[in-house]
């Protein structure tokens, strides 16, 4: 073959602990990537195969080369398609430019079911996150990474990350870089009110976000998705505000500090803030309706309001959707805690971000609070007994945890007593992780309930000795929680940060 002729090379590259495969065209000396090709220069590096494969035939070059060079054109034809979502056609350059975005892998028969709107496991145990984290091409939360967390805030890192509670992330090295460098950044979650009352389940990320938020001093934006509750639920605007609300106040109520800390409603920011407004419309213009069927699945027959959704929950990712904050920058990075499923939302931010010029946001992935019957699916409020819902009693608390919540111990006593029971599929152990903070006792309770002395009902009462008193406590600070302090938290504002 000529020299001329461009081949294909896969490079393993090491995103820390997340292996992954990409294509790069090898010409010469030069690699470049895939990625750093525009859809035209794909288009005519496969053109140029092509004919090459028809130069080698007429010349009848040796089976080996040919062979060769039509494998290749083969495997440029899908990498074209995948990059570009069209196929190759001689003659017909690729329409638009358009690009693929990175969906994930696609799942696998018996792989774990995780999109926005639905979780579900086929094992006791959840949802495989370490399969997850491949599929998705995010990286793991290492040990290395959790000691630097510590390093560069000087606090004992959080139950979460020492547990593994938040297991995934996307560019924290790059925060925490930046961050040693004396540049700040925001932080971005956010809440979807399809109830007026909120579970325990909702509040692990916005526990976690408080932490970040105090240990690094550093703004938040608390998005309040009841435009998308109006799209996907059947719910009335006004209710999905009142919703939205409401759920405030129990988020308002983990201990956010007002001065760093604005909470919106999308039904009242979108037509409060012009630069908001400009930002979806940019994420708008740079996603297809192609590819947010690629991404989320959408159909024919959803209506437009959900296809072009997923650019408003992109558009709290950058800085300057928030100029009441920022002024006129548009270069602070944003890190964003959320659990596992809404990362589909921010594979397509990510991708997106580049071509509108800002930097693409971090994230930073939780696991699911499973469901009182187990862990095969996610905690959630439309089964009231499936959850514990913040407004519970201690008398619901308790009899909730007692019916219902799935046990890891065996069948009688004397079993129990003589093989131990599994800790790693009983819910009450679970809901221990993230709520005890006591890793010692945590660790005792988990030998002694594997070793046969902790029987299932202690360990429920264990459980209901921890969730009373901490839910009545938060109870006890939401009923502070005015209307006035709902309208300080979410007046758009210049906030006090360092």
């Amino acid at each position: 073959m000529t020299e001329s002729v461009l081949k294909i090379v896969l490079t393993e590259t090491r995103d820390r602990n997340c292996c992954r495969w990409s294509e790069c065209f090898l010409s010469g000396s030069e690699t470049v990537k895939m990625s750093d090709l525009s859809p035209m220069d794909l288009y005519e590096k496969l053109t140029a195969q092509g004919d090459t494969v028809r130069s080698l035939k007429a010349q009848k070059s040796p089976k080996a080369d040919v062979d060769a060079a039509v494998q290749l054109l083969l495997q440029m034809k899908l990498d074209y398609k995948r990059v570009t979502g069209q196929d190759y056609k001689a003659g017909c350059p690729p329409v638009d430019g358009e690009m693929v975005l990175d969906n994930g892998a696609a799942p696998e028969d018996g792989d774990d079911q995780v999109d926005p709107w639905n979780v579900s496991s086929s094992s006791a145990k959840g949802v495989d996150y370490d399969k997850l984290i491949v599929r998705f091409g995010s990286s793991k939360i290492d040990q290395e990474l959790v000691d630097r967390i510590a390093r560069v805030t000087g606090k004992t890192p959080h139950c979460f990350l020492r547990r593994g509670i938040f297991f995934s992330h996307r560019d924290m090295h790059q925060i925490l870089d930046a961050f040693e460098k004396q540049k700040s950044f925001y932080l971005y979650t956010g809440r979807g009110p399809s109830s007026e009352a909120m579970h325990v389940g909702h509040l692990i990320p916005f526990i976690f976000t408080k932490w970040l938020q105090d240990v690094f001093d550093v703004p938040l934006v608390i998005q309040m998705t009841d435009d998308e509750k109006y799209l996907w639920k059947d719910l009335s605007l006004d209710e999905c505000h009142r919703y939205a609300v409401e759920n405030a106040k129990d988020i308002i109520a983990c201990g956010f500090d007002v001065n760093k800390t604005f909470i919106f409603s999308d039904l009242d920011y979108m037509g409060a803030s012009p630069a908001f407004y400009r930002n979806v419309v940019k994420v708008q213009k740079h996603v297809t309706f192609n590819q947010v069927k690629g991404i989320f699945g959408f159909t024919d027959s959803d209506c437009i309001g959900k296809i072009s959704f997923p650019a408003i929950q992109a558009a709290p990712s950058f800085s300057s959707s928030f100029p009441q904050i920022f002024g006129d920058r548009t270069d602070v990075q944003c890190l964003i805690p959320c659990a596992i499923d809404q990362d589909p939302y921010f594979r397509m931010t990510r991708d997106v971000a580049p071509r509108i010029g800002y930097p693409k946001p971090a994230l930073l992935h939780s696991t699911f609070f499973p469901a009182l019957q187990g862990a095969q699916t996610k905690m959630s409020a439309s089964d009231a007994n499936s959850t514990i819902f913040l407004t519970d009693t201690p008398k619901q608390i308790k009899n909730k945890i007692n019916k219902h919540a799935f046990s890891g111990g065996k069948d009688t006593i004397e079993e129990h007593r003589k093989f131990g029971g599994n800790p790693d599929v009983d819910v009450s152990f679970m809901y221990l992780t993230f709520f005890m903070e006591d890793d010692e006792r945590l660790e005792k309770i988990r030998q002694d309930y594997s070793g046969g002395a902790l029987l299932t009902g202690e360990l429920k009462k264990c459980l209901i000795e921890t969730l009373q008193p901490m839910i009545a406590a938060h109870q006890e600070r939401r009923k502070l929680v005015t209307e006035e302090v709902v309208r300080q938290f979410m007046t758009p504002r210049k906030l006090h940060f360092n």
